[in-house]
């Protein structure tokens, strides 16, 4: 069983910063392939920004893509979000998941079920 715990979301102006972190329980974090998810409200959960077990390979949605960096610190069990430039449009609940492998093929990587656990989820609310 993996549990994973967000923090870092809250309330910031348009074009501000914020920084997600997602804490993972277990011994064999490295191993485990990790996305971010955000779901607004009224609408679908959908595929953020995902990293394979060593982070060297980062994979972005095109909305978030220049603007956002996935990072992971693999001796703290810790997987990041560092959000840039923000837009009231990225509003939303953010999740991270892991999968139970060290790298997804692309197309698997962007669905939900592809993950075998998620967070509880952290509040990212953006301004104008």
């Amino acid at each position: 069983q993996v549990q994973l715990v967000e923090s870092g979301g809250g309330l910031v102006q348009a074009g501000g910063s914020l920084r997600l972190s997602c804490a993972a329980s277990g011994p064999t974090f490295s191993r485990y392939f990790m996305g971010w998810f955000r779901q607004a409200p009224g609408k679908e959960r959908e595929f953020v920004a995902a990293i394979n077990w060593n982070g060297g390979g980062t994979y972005y949605a095109d909305s978030v893509k220049g603007r956002f960096t996935i990072s992971r610190d693999n001796a703290k069990s810790t997987v990041y979000l560092q959000m840039n430039g923000l837009k009231p449009e990225d509003t939303a609940v953010y999740f991270c998941a892991s999968a139970n492998s060290i790298r997804l093929p692309m197309g698997a990587m962007l669905t939900t079920r592809s993950y075998d656990y998620w967070g509880q989820g952290t509040q990212v609310t953006v301004s104008s």
